[in-house]
């Protein structure tokens, strides 16, 4: 179906209907039109069309070309030096791991934390990087402290100013974003200003800033390679493709938390309930694989990566965990990568790529297929998980929108942990936050428009608290 893109005027046809009360969770608009996942018949009324976003050219258009690959071979004067933003975290800490185990491949030449000074200082004691960051500026005197009696001494640089100066370190061949957050943007605009490119870990980049950032990486000739595993399994399948080949991918997702629970018990959840089947991960992203808000928003990260359309991104409960990924050819042939569930895996092949890296197979265990014994997959429910159509929805609005849900959800989730709204309520928050923003949504946004609407969203999510409190 052709598409077309809506003025912000326009966007105010849009109606993110109450899909928690509705049976079949569709989105109605005005003028004829409603919205679903896939395999659904569209009216068209009023001059609307399936997607609203403007062309923003894609990461990866459907293919890794040839050419890419060649030119992405390139020798360094000893290891690769990097550069990691977030270094404190899970996934920082397990790309740390990773340079450790690998100091012959990798080095890293820059750190940037939040407020874990303490852990930045031992990072930095052991992989004596040039330049550290500790955004928290009233953290310094703790973290020189922590410092003091070193026999390496960085320079440190605080605030925003100093993750900026982090994620675009001269000397750095590629900036690793493992910042949790719109936080990850403004560096990795500094990143692809200084021509470095980016190990894709922050999910924000692209679903809130892809109208702003991927237009900025064509301009400075900036690889974005994707780190999470869903999406680097992408990445991997269609190395070398020819142009066009590509039809259609398959997202896999756990089913989370409440794969196996009845719709009519999620209404008597509580966040401390709530534990991944398969990894042990933070409460956040935990809800989220529970809700299937990650795997909504990891679509719309597909659709801008790799130039896909929305009716041709499918999502599909597998409950093993180790596809992570299926790409369909135009021929009809089917691709998957397969792992163990471990995050460590996608994050080597970013740094190392496009070559491979021999791993130790005892810190690094092999796939045993017949240990696994079969794999099992299944379509997500609709109304145990509502969370995908808001998130279909908002992709086809485009411009703000995505960011939108992003940071709606991020702080529906938040409320639910506080016990201030239950578990059904969480996707009443997105939604409405969603429907609020219509009026304003911004087609082709700045980099400032995008962090704006992101404290918007979180604002105007928590103002809702009052209406849907827990009794």
């Amino acid at each position: 179906m052709a598409s077309s893109f809506l003025s912000p005027a326009q966007t105010k046809l849009i109606d993110f209907s109450d899909t928690c009360k509705s049976q079949t969770h569709l989105f109605k608009l005005q003028g004829g039109f409603s919205l679903k996942r896939k395999n659904v018949k569209v009216t068209i009324g009023k001059g609307i069309r399936c997607s609203a976003t403007p062309s923003v050219p894609p990461a990866w258009p459907g293919t890794v070309p040839v050419d890419d690959l060649t030119k992405a071979t390139v020798t360094w004067d000893g290891p690769k030096p990097i550069s990691i933003i977030g270094s404190t975290g899970s996934i920082g800490s397990k790309t740390l791991s990773i340079v450790s185990e690998h100091s012959d491949k990798f080095r890293v030449v820059a750190l940037a934390a939040g407020s874990n000074f303490s852990l930045l200082a031992e990072q930095a004691k052991q992989f004596k990087p040039q330049l550290i960051s500790l955004r928290n500026e009233s953290l310094v005197g703790e973290l020189k402290e922590a410092l003091a009696g070193a026999d390496y001494m960085p320079e440190i640089v605080v605030g925003e100013q100093g993750t900026d100066a982090v994620a675009s370190h001269p000397d750095a061949a590629m900036m690793v974003s493992c910042i949790v957050g719109c936080a990850g943007l403004k560096p990795t605009v500094a990143a692809i200003k200084a021509g470095k490119n980016i190990s894709l870990v922050n999910k924000e980049t692209l679903i809130a800033g892809a109208p702003f950032i991927l237009p900025l990486a064509h301009k400075h000739n900036v690889k974005i390679v994707p780190a999470d595993s869903e999406h680097a399994a992408i990445f991997q399948c269609i190395q070398g493709w020819p142009e066009g080949a590509l039809r259609r991918l398959i997202l896999t997702a756990s089913g989370g938390a409440f794969r196996d629970l009845p719709v009519e018990k999620l209404k008597d959840v509580k966040a401390e309930s709530i534990n991944h089947p398969l990894l042990s991960l933070g409460k956040k992203v935990t809800i989220d694989t529970a809700t299937l808000f990650n795997k909504g928003l990891e679509v719309i990260e597909a659709h801008y990566l790799f130039g896909i359309d929305y009716d041709n991104i499918e999502i599909l409960i597998h409950r093993e965990g180790i596809i992570n990924s299926m790409v369909e050819a135009k021929d009809s042939s089917v691709l998957a990568q397969l792992t163990l569930p471990d995050m460590r895996i996608p994050t080597i092949y970013t740094l190392s790529w496009p070559e491979r890296i021999d791993c130790s197979e005892i810190t690094w265990p092999r796939l045993d297929l017949a240990k696994i014994g079969s794999f099992t997959f299944k379509e997500p429910d609709n109304k145990k998980y509502p969370s995908m159509d808001l998130c279909y929805a908002a992709g086809r609005a485009g411009g703000t929108m995505t960011g939108v849900i992003s940071a709606a959800n991020e702080k529906a989730v938040q409320l639910f942990i506080e016990d201030k709204i239950s578990y059904l309520d969480l996707f009443k928050v997105v939604e409405k936050t969603c429907e609020k923003h219509q009026s304003e949504l911004v087609a082709s946004p700045s980099l400032e428009e995008i962090l704006h609407y992101d404290l918007w969203a979180r604002d105007y999510a928590e103002s809702l608290t009052s209406s849907l409190a827990v009794v």
